[in-house]
């Protein structure tokens, strides 16, 4: 579903990634970690285009993205759901309108079908009746499970989540995380998750890669990381204890 070939990026001199290979299959679940700063967040904003790479070749679904036409990026990004820290709503919308957003810019579908996908995606994240609530009358867990909808609006065969449970409360967390495995496990969807907070990686992923220095130093599943040898990888898992 992704693969990455001798990925390059720098920011003027500052090398963020350089020479990173990569395949993700089909439907799988998938964790990348690190300090922050490493170049995780860049490799995801590489996926769909909000940044180019400064050298190698990035495949999604076996399309080079790079030689995308302005159409083809367009349904590029609908099959790759982003979701964001910062869950990202607009504070003037209610949470139909933040969900169906996307759907009316489209304009290819009419209200009947749109009211009917809005309220399929917020049943799908247990959110039934919040239509008319307004983003800041939610809490963290909400806003984030309304991105997630606003996410899934579009069928993606891939969603990026970057820093899911960040800033959220322990039992929230586990409920994102319920949600994360849920539709890794019904949809069938192609996951990314960079994130620095291990519960959730060992619990939504099945493999884990060390983003470091602009490269991956080692890959594994969540056991082997657990017991890695590897002195960086151990002080990272460990917060240095």
């Amino acid at each position: 579903m992704i693969n990455l070939s001798k990925l390059t990026k720098y920011f003027g001199k500052l090398r963020v990634l350089e020479n990173v290979d990569l395949e993700v299959q089909h439907g799988e679940s998938v964790a990348v970690i690190g300090p922050s700063g490493c170049g995780k967040s860049t490799l995801l904003r590489l996926l769909i285009r909000l940044e180019d790479p400064t050298a190698g070749r990035i495949y999604v679904d076996r399309q080079d993205i790079s030689r995308l036409s302005d159409e083809g990026l367009i349904r590029l990004r609908s099959n790759i759901g982003m979701v964001f820290q910062s869950s990202a709503l607009f504070d003037s919308m209610n949470v139909y309108d933040n969900v169906a957003f996307a759907l009316h810019q489209r304009g290819k579908r009419n209200e009947d079908q749109i009211r009917r996908i809005v309220r399929e995606k917020l049943r799908l994240v247990e959110l039934e009746g919040t239509e008319d609530l307004m983003p800041d009358e939610l809490s963290g867990g909400m806003k984030r499970r309304v991105s997630i909808a606003r996410t899934l609006a579009f069928d993606p065969k891939i969603i990026l989540y970057d820093e899911p449970t960040t800033g959220l409360d322990p039992i929230t967390s586990v409920t994102i995380e319920d949600l994360m495995i849920k539709l890794s496990r019904e949809l069938k969807v192609t996951s990314i998750v960079v994130t620095h907070v291990m519960q959730t990686v060992y619990r939504t992923t099945k493999r884990i890669l060390m983003l470091h220095d602009g490269r991956f130093i080692e890959t594994g599943t969540p056991e082997q990381t657990k017991s890695s040898k590897d002195p960086i990888v151990k002080k990272f898992i460990t917060g240095g204890l």
